[in-house]
């Protein structure tokens, strides 16, 4: 309140001498000309004195009076001059609403993007704000009332596949099988209630031998059922998931809209900035994250650029380009692009995804041994990672299984 108190005084001030000067002529004193006028009009009454007392001759007070006159005409001239400019300059009342219209301006602009009325808050005060109504946000069951039904299903024999199924389940609860394809075909009907209890029963059956991957389908399937909302529950869910498999793509795109959602745009920024420039164009999430990381980052005040981010991997337009090759073209292109992959994941690193990529890539071009360097490099950066670890030997082995079968154009 102080700050606005003498923020508005110094405005008034500023504003006061701003008027008094656009008010006050442009020199506190007469135009020189004016003066000069003044004198010569006195040097005129002297030359007559001068011509009554004989002081001069008729012919020389002639000349003296044509001599003062053409400085006359001058001063006069340069007093017009002066006259004229001070009329073409901004008068009082031009100036007086200029300047009153400027700070109408500035208040009727803070009044519609500003705060009126609030201080500033520091940073651990603004986290600490969040972190408050985080605590305070609507649980799974109250942000599922919220959201309409599904829709009828389209598919009548999946639906009657389904309510089958739930009739089995009900006498066969520990059918792990069946609960797992239940999990699939309510989503696919769009009963995502439906398809998140089923999961959880699906962990519950699984035990210890549940994965990441089992938690992070279960977080999807409750922030689809919340309409995108991620209720604490989800949030529960996610984190258990994401401390088995850090690298799940779908479990780091829901965790950057978890942030969004909670006013940490600065914590959801990198987690899918880092995602996006790891994923190949034809992910799930890219879309969603393009459409919204610009104004995330806006929001976060960080310099964005997105052509820094845009996603690794061919484009459908250079997967078109190379089917129209012939075999020597496509595997030349193959072989830049495997390269490009190789670089890229030597300097800068990638998702487990992408090391499995780079080994089968080699296994089907024959390379055996740079196969096998990828794959003990990988060992190493996924060491804590066992669903990643898995993911790369089921990639070297297959690739080993089927090393230099490539096959284009009906040749190898």
């Amino acid at each position: 309140m102080i700050f606005w108190i003498a923020a508005g005084a110094l405005a008034v001030i500023v504003a006061a001498m701003v008027v008094a000067a656009a008010g006050r002529p442009r020199g506190d004193q007469t135009p020189t000309a004016a003066y000069d006028l003044k004198v010569y009009r006195d040097q005129l009454r002297e030359v007559e004195k001068d011509l009554a007392r004989g002081v001069l001759t008729e012919e020389e007070a002639a000349r003296t009076r044509t001599e003062i006159g053409r400085r006359v005409l001058a001063a006069d001239k340069a007093l017009q001059a002066a006259q004229t400019a001070d009329d073409a300059s901004p008068g009082f009342g031009l100036v007086a609403a200029g300047l009153i219209a400027a700070i109408v301006m500035s208040v009727g602009v803070y009044l519609t993007i500003g705060a009126p009325g609030y201080g500033d808050l520091p940073l651990d005060r603004r986290i600490a704000i969040v972190e408050e109504v985080r605590s305070l946000r609507p649980a799974q069951s109250d942000a599922e009332r919220g959201v309409e039904a599904a829709p009828p299903a389209i598919d009548q024999n999946r639906a009657d596949m389904v309510a089958e199924l739930r009739t089995i389940l009900e006498r066969r609860p520990d059918d792990l099988e069946g609960w797992t394809l239940l999990v699939g075909n309510e989503a696919a009907l769009g009963n995502f209630r439906a398809a998140h209890l089923a999961q959880s029963r699906v962990i519950q059956i699984l035990g210890d031998d549940v994965t990441g991957r089992h938690h992070i389908d279960h977080a999807e399937m409750m922030i689809l059922a919340a309409g995108g909302y991620v209720s604490p529950e989800a949030e529960a869910a996610l984190e258990r998931g994401l401390a088995m498999v850090p690298r799940d793509g779908a479990g780091r795109y829901f965790l950057g809209q978890m942030y969004a959602q909670q006013g940490r745009p600065d914590l959801a920024l990198p987690v899918w900035a880092n995602l996006l420039s790891e994923s190949t164009p034809d992910a799930p999430w890219v879309q969603s994250i393009q459409l919204q990381i610009a104004d995330v980052a806006r929001i976060a005040g960080v310099p964005f650029d997105m052509a820094a981010v845009a996603p690794r991997g061919p484009s459908e337009a250079e997967i078109q380009a190379a089917s129209e090759l012939a075999p020597e073209g496509q595997m030349a292109m193959i072989e830049a692009m495997v390269e490009g992959l190789a670089a890229r994941l030597s300097t800068e690193g990638g998702s487990p995804q992408d090391w499995a990529q780079l080994i089968t890539a080699y296994g089907v071009l024959g390379r055996t041994n740079a196969a096998q360097i990828v794959h003990d490099d990988a060992q190493t950066v996924f060491a804590d990672i066992p669903d990643a670890l898995q993911l790369i030997d089921d990639a070297f082995r297959a690739a080993m299984a089927g090393a230099g079968g490539l096959d284009i154009g009906g040749g190898q």
